[in-house]
């Protein structure tokens, strides 16, 4: 039986959770839209985000694991998307194979929205609405508001500051109605898209940046741009690669102490090509950097 949606995320069948998402993130990252000018980058990280929404969800994985690639008619997942034609929302062919109640966040996999076929609400005795969206990561760390689109009704929602992927919002009033009963409420499930240049844990933020041999050999300052603000960090003489700078209270709100975490800041080390390099200084360096 073949495995398309293993091969998207190019993991096989036997997999961890941890492995499938440690290949996602890669992924994700070289083939962002934001990154990746490639004509073809945009439809790539859009299967890539579609084979991570069934292999990171255990009920999904299990239905996928058990029917293969029979449920995209015996084609390849990719084969199958791009047979669907120009514009085919992945998170509407999805969740016809997966039911109804699943949801596959925003329109276009982690870009947020609610509008666009993300949706997957289904209806309560007590007329209560489970539905679940996917917002930025920014959005996620700074709140803001997001905008809901249900039953030609138009509303927003606030998102708060600091929420955790799998929290639920309640809207009040925003449920099923029955003649003689008060509304229901629309519970949102919230999903926070992966960030290519975050790693959250709890209220810490920890991000990774680039600074040249000469700024980590000899000392210097490095200006920043940080989710919440930009900053000047000076590094020290002799940095080493992945030494970690920590930035107070750059990081995640905690509203039980109402104070925000730490960034910690990772250094990646740049080094010179050595055709930009004058000659002489090559020469030296060969003759005069320790081997070990």
């Amino acid at each position: 039986m073949a495995k398309s949606l293993y091969e998207t995320l190019e993991v096989n069948d036997t997999a961890t959770a941890a492995e499938i998402k440690k290949s996602y993130r890669k992924l994700a990252r070289k083939y962002h839209p934001d990154v990746n000018k490639d004509k073809d980058a945009e439809e790539k990280f859009k299967e890539i985000n579609a084979a991570y929404e069934v292999l990171s969800d255990t009920n999904k994985k299990n239905q996928y694991d058990q029917y293969g690639d029979s449920m995209f008619g015996g084609q390849n997942f990719h084969d199958f998307a791009q047979g669907q034609g120009g514009g085919v929302d992945l998170d509407e062919v999805l969740r016809n194979m997966f039911g109804g109640s699943g949801g596959f966040g925003g329109g276009g996999f982690g870009q947020g929205g609610f509008g666009q076929g993300g949706f997957g609400g289904y209806e309560q005795p007590d007329l209560d609405v489970q539905a679940q969206i996917t917002i930025s990561f920014d959005t996620a760390i700074l709140g803001g508001k997001q905008h809901i689109s249900l039953n030609n009704n138009n509303f927003d929602i606030k998102i708060p500051e600091g929420i955790k992927d799998g929290q639920k919002i309640r809207a009040k009033g925003k449920g099923k109605s029955m003649p003689g009963h008060p509304p229901g409420d629309l519970i949102i499930k919230i999903n926070v898209a992966e960030s290519i240049e975050y790693e959250r844990e709890n209220f810490t933020l920890t991000k990774t940046f680039d600074i040249p041999l000469k700024t980590a050999l000899f000392g210097g300052k490095v200006e920043i741009k940080t989710i919440h603000k930009d900053i000047t960090l000076k590094v020290p003489s002799n940095t080493k690669q992945n030494q970690k700078f920590r930035v107070k209270e750059l990081g995640v709100l905690n509203k039980k102490s109402a104070s925000k975490g730490d960034l910690y800041l990772k250094a990646n080390i740049v080094l010179p090509k050595l055709e930009d390099l004058d000659e002489s200084l090559v020469t030296m360096m060969e003759e005069k950097l320790p081997a070990n």
